[in-house]
């Protein structure tokens, strides 16, 4: 299959932890020939509107797909739910994103407080900065912590002071799984299990099922070969949409791959559009 029937579903933003505005993801992704690309920032839609533009301006090719990437948590672990073709303007999706956000600025805010106890003085205004209007993550806490010298890398901001068990690492509120697809359904978008092999279980995946979920990934960059055959003969077994990306944070993001790496077949954008349009709740 060409290049030009080739979508990646799974592309972060500066709307969220990513380094490439939105017109950029949209540009890259046109001049590497890609049919479609779904931008999945996390807990935010503020990269969608300006992306959709940019698609009009270069005469729709490549379509983006609205969507995004709801973090929650699951016996301890980090469970992502990905929602494409989301009405983004929908009110209640506003008011549940908004609770996230919320939450993400008070957990910077005790990072800092902890960073600070540890002779590290990063202001708290400095990293809403670097976020603009997204989603505000521990990415912005390491990129004001490697612009102010106190590390050189964002690898190392991470494995000195903001990873689990690090001093500065502070847990944060977060929806069920099964809340996350509630709330991406009710958006009118179609719920899919981001990364499964991150951390997701058999049961987990059925339980999520018969919330609602409708599809899984099974192209990423943390699954290899056994892993993506796992995860498509569950996606038939379930009828489930098998999807994937790249999950690209941009240029210098310890996270995922290069935009373009990890794709799927143009035609799942369609299989996606249908259980959209086919829905009947």
């Amino acid at each position: 299959m060409s290049t030009s029937a080739r979508a990646d579903l799974h592309v972060h933003t500066t709307a969220s932890d990513g380094t490439l505005t939105p017109e950029e993801v949209v540009d890259l992704a046109g001049s590497l020939g890609l049919a479609a690309v779904a931008l999945a920032d996390h807990d935010t839609v503020a990269g969608i509107e300006p992306a959709v533009r940019r698609s009009h301006e270069r005469g729709g090719r490549p379509e983006v797909v609205p969507a995004l990437e709801v973090n929650t948590e699951w016996r301890g672990r980090d469970i992502h739910i990905l929602g494409y073709f989301v009405e983004w303007e929908d009110e209640r999706l506003a008011r549940a994103l908004a609770r996230l956000r919320a939450a993400r600025l008070a957990r910077v805010e005790r990072m800092l407080d902890k960073l600070t106890a540890l002779g590290i003085r990063i202001p708290l205004d400095r990293v809403v900065s670097l976020c603009e209007e997204g989603s505000i993550g521990r990415p912005h806490v390491a990129r004001a912590m490697v612009e102010g010298g106190w590390v050189g890398s964002l690898r190392e901001a991470f494995e000195r002071y903001l990873g689990r068990g690090r001093p500065a690492f502070v847990e944060r509120y977060r929806f069920s799984p099964v809340e996350a697809v509630r709330v991406v359904r009710a958006a009118g978008g179609v719920a899919v299990l981001a990364h499964p092999g991150h951390g997701a279980t058999p049961s987990l995946i059925r339980e999520l099922v018969a919330a609602g979920l409708e599809g899984v990934e099974v192209r990423h960059p943390e699954h290899d070969d056994r892993l993506e055959c796992m995860y498509l003969a569950m996606a038939r077994e379930l009828g489930l949409v098998a999807t994937g990306g790249s999950d690209c944070h941009g240029p210098g993001s310890a996270y995922g791959a290069a935009l373009g790496s990890y794709t799927v077949g143009a035609e799942v954008v369609g299989e996606l559009r249908v259980r959209k349009e086919g829905r009947t709740e």
